[in-house]
């Protein structure tokens, strides 16, 4: 006869009901399983800001501002360089409270974003009064005759200044010549060209103080630096007819009572 075993009920709990493998494993990974699930949907939700920021806030509109001896699109790209250059977001973020800074001839940049696709850089350039050629570079000075900048090449609308002497040029520092109201003078020309919407091409000092401004081809003989006003503003008017033309024009005399003005043509202009 067959033997019946059987098994007691401390026994049965002992050895528990059959569990599922599915239910096993996620009782021991269940921690894991919420992690990655929480870091797929921030990587998700990264993929989806980033996605926006370079769709909604590309550069359209550029407005550049304070600029003579950088044309806009270079200013444009010493500011919207490198990657995702054309992002205003980004661009906001990179110069927040920061300016442009290091650019020969530029003082700073200031960079302000006006919406997602537009933004204006504002340019504020050094004052260069005039350049004067040493070591085959232009040196640029300022009001005061600091040597603000070198460069290999000369700047239009900058004038250089000759006729008066030093025996040596460091940048930064001031230029070392005899007279230093000679500066102020610089600044006074340059200033009254500007005025009278005139570009000189070269200030020269003679050594009894006398003053000669060059415009392409032709000198005016200004004389000594007294009506000096009087006599730009005159060279406005006359300036004109003479772009073919080449010589000096004598102006030594000139006065508000006399208006003495003569023009000597050349055959090629000093």
């Amino acid at each position: 006869m067959a033997k019946t075993k059987t098994i007691s009920k401390k026994q049965k709990k002992k050895r528990g009901a059959p569990q599922s493998i599915t239910g096993g494993f996620w009782a021991n990974h269940k921690s894991q399983v919420i992690i990655g699930v929480m870091a797929a949907v921030f990587v998700a939700g990264l993929i989806s800001a980033y996605s926006y920021v370079i769709t909604n806030y590309t550069v359209t509109t550029v407005y550049v501002e304070g600029n003579v001896h950088y044309t806009n699109e270079e200013v444009m790209g010493m500011v919207m360089k490198g990657h995702y250059g054309n992002n205003s977001l980004l661009l906001s973020l990179k110069y927040k409270d920061k300016s442009v800074e290091g650019i020969p001839f530029v003082e700073k940049m200031d960079v302000s974003v006006l919406d997602p696709h537009t933004i204006k850089i504002e340019v504020y350039e050094k004052a260069l009064a005039g350049c004067v050629e040493y070591l085959e570079k232009y040196m640029y000075f300022d009001k005061d005759g600091i040597i603000v900048e070198s460069s290999d090449e000369k700047t239009a609308g900058v004038p250089m200044v000759t006729g008066f002497k030093y025996d040596h040029v460091i940048l930064h520092e001031p230029l070392p010549v005899e007279d230093e109201g000679i500066f102020k003078a610089v600044l006074n020309i340059t200033q009254l060209v500007n005025k009278y919407d005139l570009t000189v091409d070269r200030i020269y000092f003679g050594s009894d103080e006398t003053l000669t401004l060059y415009f392409g081809q032709v000198r005016a003989a200004l004389g000594e630096r007294s009506n000096l006003d009087e006599k730009i503003m005159r060279l406005q008017d006359m300036l004109p007819s003479l772009t073919e033309k080449k010589g000096v024009l004598h102006m030594e005399n000139y006065t508000e009572e006399t208006k003495n003005i003569s023009f000597e043509p050349d055959d090629a202009a000093t």
